[in-house]
């Protein structure tokens, strides 16, 4: 009875969570973002270049607690994750190459509400006593909607709060890396429990994480952001040089992939062939749900750590969380999803996840198979590290909004979710990770809400912007 009552339960969290990832979030989400770059005047072609250099050059009197360089390595430290391996891998096996036209169509449009959405939490920040600054959908919901509207924001803080709990499972990545590298036969068993044994590699490798974990979130967002300038831009060159040269392995079939890519994203059974089962519905809802997944635009979460930087501009801070997108889905998921269909990796029978990414790379990189599985697995542990850090950050400052005066529950917060951390190896429940894409995905619903009620504001401060720049001497402009 009992385990039929589990199987219930996790098949209800699953269609829950299909039906929050479906096409009413989907559809929500990339009209959000062809809304926004209209209003916003296609902020993500004409100004990228600016935003880019913004992203490296810091604002000199800038109010905040972090660089603007240590506020978006915060939030990419959180959407720089394993979906940039594994999700994309999904998404193509799913709905076949035509599915990374459609993640880049998404993250296209995805630029224009980060763009928003940094924009909105640094004007409508607040600062706390001791020079500590707050700011996320949660404010400018309250502030910019009227408080007539706390009610969505707190809601948005609670899905902010319970998205954060579940992605303590992202060490179960880490940990099962660290077994299959050390000991894939599992010769040297630590203990078992409810019937699953666990070897020594999971033991150690978790509590080594739990412990550098705890270190950093102890340390706040100052200890999370220095952290994350250093780890999130070695990792994310770390991954791209590899998969660069996986793609300069493979340049003269690169024109090929892209016809087939644009093909099979609008005809794919004439791309693949009936055989393949991939529709348009199928290859449009992988790819640009996956894409969504990915780089997080329209959830929400990236302008909790935008509203900590250091800027006088609403608007410079604004282009630099619009790198975030470019970064995590134009740039890395697209290395990502060229090497898996330059090698043929999507086709092959039976691999699924990070073994269809995996293959690609032993396949396609020019030296040893086993070593080409080590850095994989490498990046993939960087990815799902610092995953854990960006999503208690966000956890934090959702709880510190709805928690008032009563800020010890955020401390006491901080030493739950380490614990969670050190017990996350062992909690093999899948119902653990659908609860969090589910909270995930939730968020976003009240953000949009946001997000299209003040793209008036966001449009005003768009033009407010370029004609200031305009009366600027050249050699003046930053």
């Amino acid at each position: 009875m009992n385990v039929a009552l589990s199987a219930s339960v996790n098949d209800l969290i699953t269609r829950v969570d299909d039906w929050v990832w479906g096409w009413v979030l989907i559809i929500l989400i990339l009209a959000a973002g062809v809304w926004l770059s209209l209003r916003a005047g296609l902020v993500q072609v004409f100004h990228l270049g600016k935003a880019l250099k913004f992203m490296v050059q810091n604002e000199d009197g800038g109010q905040g607690e972090v660089s603007s360089f240590g506020a978006l390595c915060t939030a990419l430290s959180a959407t720089i994750g394993t979906g940039n391996i594994v999700g994309v891998a999904t998404a193509v096996c799913a709905g076949g190459p035509g599915a990374l036209f459609w993640m880049l169509l998404a993250a296209f449009f995805g630029m224009a509400t980060k763009y928003a959405e940094g924009l909105l939490a640094v004007k409508y920040r607040v600062e706390k006593p001791g020079g500590h600054f707050l700011g996320g959908p949660f404010y400018y919901i309250e502030k910019g909607m009227g408080p007539r509207w706390k009610w969505l924001a707190k809601l948005f803080a609670l899905f902010g709060v319970l998205a954060g709990i579940g992605t303590i499972t992202q060490i179960n990545g880490i940990t099962s890396a660290a077994e299959t590298l050390l000991d894939a036969n599992r010769q040297h068993v630590a203990f078992t429990l409810g019937g699953r044994s666990y070897s020594w590699a999971v033991v150690v490798t978790g509590l080594a994480v739990t412990l550098f974990a705890a270190l950093v979130i102890i340390g706040g967002i100052r200890r999370i952001a220095g952290v994350s300038e250093v780890v999130v831009p070695f990792m994310a060159i770390f991954y791209v040089l590899f998969a660069l040269l996986i793609l300069l392995t493979h340049i003269t079939q690169i024109p090929a992939a892209l016809v087939l890519i644009v093909k099979s994203a609008f005809a794919p059974r004439a791309a693949l062939g009936a055989a393949a089962g991939v529709t348009l519905k199928l290859a449009m809802q992988k790819g640009i749900g996956r894409g969504i997944f990915s780089n997080e635009a329209g959830l929400g979460s990236a302008p909790i750590a935008a509203a900590a930087a250091k800027t006088r501009d609403p608007v410079r801070q604004g282009l630099v969380t619009m790198t975030g997108t470019f970064i995590d889905t134009i740039v890395i998921c697209t290395m990502t999803g060229l090497s898996i269909v330059l090698t043929g990796a999507y086709k092959v029978p039976g691999l699924e996840g990070v073994q269809v990414t995996a293959y690609a790379w032993r396949q396609g990189l020019p030296w040893n198979p086993a070593f080409s599985s080590l850095v994989l697995t490498l990046c993939l542990a960087f990815f799902a590290f610092t995953t854990i850090l960006g999503w208690d950050y966000y956890a934090e400052r959702c709880l510190e909004y709805l928690a008032g005066r009563h800020q010890w529950l955020v401390k006491v917060f901080r030493w739950v979710y380490i614990a969670a951390v050190l017990v996350g190896p062992y909690l093999t429940v899948s119902a653990v990770w659908n609860l969090a894409d589910i909270f995930n995905g939730l968020m976003a619903f009240p953000n949009l809400v946001a997000l299209l009620a003040l793209s008036g504001v966001v449009a005003r401060e768009t033009r407010a912007f370029r004609e200031k720049n305009r009366t600027i001497p050249m050699k003046n402009k930053n």
